[in-house]
């Protein structure tokens, strides 16, 4: 899942940018408000990570910004500003969550992945087709009543882009969009490579290749 971070602060943005990638989110970082907007405009997010005191464009304003042009992306206000007051403002303007500084970092993706659930319409924190089962807080996937198998970092992003929509395509620049982050090389295979690997740890079938098309997950088994 791709996630956007709106930062100004250098040690805590590099910090979350660390954690958030070591999680197996593609994350892109952003300091100030107006280059969030104009990055809100040309890329697909799946969540935003957002910090109030920013410099320019305020925290709310941009929040209120994301709102008013409809895009129901999931957000979630991370900030210094504690007050009753700051905290309704955000949850009124359209956050999903509202986070106080400092946190850990386990915290802030347990309510992430809370956020992505209900987002999702789901009241269960697994992924699953029928066929094929994702664990988020732990990144293991079981196949049928096969023992769990441990995902690497990418294995576990691109099959979780597959099971949020089961039976839809994913082509190869959505699934890339989904697995690196600005700055990341991303190899001409990379792709089959990860899928490959897939199938060898969960089955053959697990993964359908739709010719010239992308790939998918069937939609219940």
């Amino acid at each position: 899942m791709r996630v956007l971070l709106v930062e100004d602060d250098p040690m805590i943005g590099e910090a979350i940018h660390s954690a958030l990638k070591d999680a197996s989110y593609a994350a892109d970082w952003v300091k100030n408000g107006q280059t969030a907007l104009t990055t809100l405009g040309c890329q697909h997010y799946d969540l935003v990570l957002l910090d109030l005191g920013l410099p320019g464009k305020d925290g709310l304003q941009v929040l209120d910004a994301i709102r008013a042009d409809a895009n129901p992306v999931p957000l979630v206000i991370i900030t210094a500003r504690d007050g009753l007051n700051d905290r309704l403002r955000g949850l009124d303007g359209g956050a999903d969550d509202y986070v106080g500084k400092p946190f850990e970092m386990a915290e802030l993706l347990a309510r992430m992945r809370a956020v992505l659930r209900r987002k999702g319409g789901s009241a269960t924190p697994v992924l699953s087709n029928g066929v094929v089962s994702l664990d988020p807080s732990t990144r293991q996937a079981t196949a049928g009543e096969a023992e769990p198998v441990q995902l690497s970092n990418r294995e576990f992003a691109l099959l979780q882009a597959l099971l949020v929509r089961p039976g839809a395509i994913l082509s190869r620049r959505d699934l890339e969009d989904r697995i690196y982050g600005w700055g990341e090389e991303v190899e001409s295979n990379a792709v089959e490579f990860l899928i490959h690997a897939l199938r060898r740890k969960l089955g053959s079938d697990i993964i359908k290749n739709v010719r010239g098309v992308g790939w998918m997950v069937s939609k219940g088994g």
